[in-house]
């Protein structure tokens, strides 16, 4: 497929009347979903410069720190595959060279033109998987079904969670608009950043999260006060089979979004980055929003997430077979609209028939 260059890396694009949508190659990440008529991709782009992951080397490259995000850093951007892991690897995983979130958001893709959209695919080698990501465009939506075959001959549990991050222009702590199909809710044991405001380890209902001050926050809405941190983990609506989260712009009239099948990914968290890290890479500058649906309520080791097992009596990781094959689809919108009530990301009905 013909390659192109964004933001100084290897990509591809495929475009329609509405929206252009662009992937890396080395890493895979969804970079940008930009509206036309609007001129914005509502997803991440940090404001350091980004390599492709396999010129990394930690000696060449400390801006972007030493431990085992270091090569995710390198290249992150926008909506970025978890894969087996959702968070940081064990010592010896990461002596034998695995990084966070897995090798899902480093590896090189192989990547082809196919019927309105084209489809991705790459081998993990450590984690003993194949995977595959076709993506198809129908009017402001994108329609993505992912595929993963083990290679093991042996059953095993993973993660595999949609790292969807949302940065500045389009979020802005102050006026930028979150609602989603979530229920019961806790915040995280730990701190993301240095700048935690949530109480820990509390449970409450969506959105109405408790302060470690003894207020309550709305998490439909980014804390607007800098130095800030948090990570919230949510159980998507049991009474629902799909699943959503929509973020809305007022100054763009600009609604994005993201549906999926509950079964397939029951768990949405919620990372806050608003101007908390101070070390490489982060400079105490970075404005983020993660909107992270999949397996997986939190980001943590392989040990800690068969351990926990289950959080409200539900599973918090999937197992894959010896030698099985998963398939999941799941939708992403980006649309104008003149307010937050009358946003959806609803696919379009034939396309989810057929």
């Amino acid at each position: 497929m013909p390659k192109t260059i964004f933001k100084g890396r290897e990509a591809v694009t495929i475009e329609n009347e509405n929206l252009r949508v662009t992937a890396l190659v080395e890493g895979g990440h969804i970079a940008e979903v930009l509206e036309k008529s609007s001129g914005v991709s509502p997803l991440w782009v940090p404001h350091w410069d980004s390599i492709e992951p396999s010129l990394y080397t930690p000696e060449q490259h400390p801006q972007f720190g030493s431990g085992p995000d270091a090569k995710l850093l390198a290249g992150i951007m926008g909506h970025n595959l978890c894969l087996d892991l959702f968070g940081g690897p064990s010592t010896e995983e990461a002596d034998l060279g695995y990084t966070a979130h897995g090798e899902g958001s480093v590896v090189g893709y192989e990547i082809d033109e196919s019927q309105d959209g084209f489809e991705m695919r790459a081998i993990l080698p450590l984690a003993q998987i194949s995977f595959s990501r076709a993506l198809q465009l129908q009017g402001n939506f994108v329609r993505i079904r992912e595929t993963i075959e083990s290679l093991a001959e042996f059953d095993r549990p993973i993660a595999w969670t949609q790292h969807v991050t949302l940065g500045p222009p389009f979020l802005d702590p102050a006026t930028t608009i979150f609602r989603a199909s979530m229920t019961r809710s806790i915040v995280a044991s730990f701190d993301p950043g240095f700048d935690a405001y949530l109480k820990r380890d509390a449970e409450f209902d969506w959105p109405n999260a408790p302060r470690k001050d003894g207020g309550i926050s709305d998490l439909g809405q980014v804390q607007p006060a800098a130095p800030a941190s948090g990570y919230t983990a949510h159980l998507a609506d049991p009474m629902r089979e799909d699943a959503y989260f929509i973020a809305y712009s007022p100054q763009y009239q600009l609604a994005f979004g993201c549906t999926w099948k509950r079964k397939d990914f029951p768990w949405m968290g919620i990372w806050e980055e608003n101007c908390s890290r101070q070390q490489t890479p982060w400079n105490g500058c970075c404005i983020a929003r993660g909107m992270e649906f999949g397996v997986s309520p939190f980001p943590e080791s392989r040990r800690e997430m068969v351990d926990r097992r289950r959080l409200f009596d539900v599973p918090t990781y999937r197992w894959l077979p010896a030698r099985g094959r998963q398939e999941v689809e799941y939708w992403i919108c980006n649309q104008r609209c003149a307010s937050v009530s009358e946003a959806s990301c609803t696919p379009p009905s034939a396309a989810t028939s057929s």
